[in-house]
Formats: structure tokens, sequence, C-alpha cells
């Protein structure tokens, strides 16, 4: 695979998008906003109703875990099953809401701004990438691209590790409050940041090409991106908050 067809979202790789069969419809910027939306106001929506059964006593422990797992088996089918993503997407949206409602309801317990505040710098960094890089005031190069994926993939690996270790009774300092764990959820913002500007420039290069099916995927990736950089940002107030 050239580096150039790469990206740190596993929805935007060749794989998904090399599809030389004719389609009468292409994928469009607007098909991809549309359904985007749609999928976060599902994400929403189950994030309020798991915050409700929270405020009203209930343990959601499950419903974090099972959204968890359920995202990942999601996912692995859609890389196997392009054609089923326009039913996939959405139930990727509802289990990614159980994960997230379950997730900041626990810190909307301790820190009740937080969550709001953090899906504030989530959009308000979407839009100021989007618009870095509409304006070409950041071109995405080769070498950009190298940087990003491996900084993401290494990223990637230590959370892996660090969940591994943490069924063998070792706790990994990312999860901590030091310094380094810090530095190190800096590090995992600016870069879930960055990564967005790789799936604006696969977007680009691939829309009014790919067949209209793949808008749900592009949705997919975005969705991904989007939800890490809420939960690094979130994480990371949080450690800032009990430090200081």
């Amino acid at each position: 695979m050239k580096l150039l067809d790469k990206t740190t979202n596993p929805a935007f790789t060749s794989y998904f998008f090399n599809d030389d069969r004719p389609a009468s419809k292409k994928m469009t910027v607007t098909g991809i906003f549309i359904k985007s939306m749609l999928s976060i106001c599902i994400m929403f929506i189950i994030s309020i109703g798991i915050w409700k059964l929270y405020s009203e006593g209930n343990d959601i422990k499950w419903y974090s875990m099972g959204g968890m797992l359920a995202t990942i088996i999601i996912s692995i089918i859609i890389s196997v099953r392009q054609h089923w993503a326009h039913i996939l997407v959405p139930l990727y949206a509802i289990a990614k809401g159980f994960f997230l409602g379950a997730t900041t309801a626990y810190v909307h317990a301790r820190f009740p701004e937080f969550p709001y505040q953090a899906i504030g710098i989530t959009m308000t960094t979407f839009l100021v990438v989007l618009l870095l890089y509409q304006t070409r005031i950041i071109v995405v190069t080769k070498k950009l691209r190298s940087v990003i994926i491996t900084a993401v993939t290494s990223i990637f690996v230590i959370y892996i590790i660090s969940w591994i270790l943490g069924f063998f009774g070792i706790k990994v300092f990312i999860w901590g409050t030091s310094w380094p764990a810090i530095i190190f959820n800096v590090i995992a913002v600016v870069f879930a940041s960055l990564s967005l500007l790789l799936d604006f420039d696969y977007i680009e290069r691939h829309k009014n090409k790919s067949p209209k099916y793949k808008e749900w995927l592009a949705t997919w990736g975005l969705l991904v991106t989007l939800v890490w950089l809420y939960v690094e940002v979130l994480r990371l107030m949080r450690k800032l908050a009990i430090r200081f």
C-alpha cells in the first residue's frame, strides 16, 4: 500500500475506497455531512439516556463495557462487509452512545461542566482544522502523513499494551495524573486533531469518485476520529483537575 493512501483511520484505507466498479451515484461531501450529523445525533440521544439512568442511581458499568465491545465487533464486521455499512454505522453510533454516555456520566458526576466543555473543544478543533485544511494553511504532504501515521500508531500500541498489562494488575503510567501521563495525553490530543487532516484529505481525493454507499464508511471514519479526540480531551481535563 502506498503511503499516499494510508491514514490513521481504518475507514480511510485503500481497502475501503479502491472500487473500480461503475456506479451511477458517487460519494459526496454533502452526503457525508448529513450522515455524520445523523450519527452524532444518535450518539447524543443515547448518551443523554445513559446519563439519566446514572442520575437515577442505576449501575451503568455494563453499558460502558458493552458499548465498547459492540463498537469493536461492529468495526470488524464493517471491515469485511462494506455494503452493510448503511445498517452497521447507525448501530455503531448507538453502541458508541452507550460507551460515551457511561464514560462521561462518571466524569460529569465529579466535574459537571467537563463533558460540555470537552464537546465544545472537540467541535471547535474540528472546525479549526477544517479551516486550516481548506485554506491550505496546512498542506497534507507525504512527510506530514508519515509523521502522523507513525505517532498515532505508536499511541495505539501503547494503549493496547497498557490495557493488556492491566489484566495482570500492572498499572501503566499513562492512566495516572503524573506529568508523564499528562504529557502523553497532550500528545494524544494533538495527534487526534492532526489525524482529521488526513481524513479531510482522503475524502477530498475520493469525492465524486467512489460509490455512494461509501459515504457511510467515510462517516464511520470521521466518527472514530471525533470520538477519540473527545475522549482524549475529557481525559486530559480530568487529569489536570485532579492534579491541580
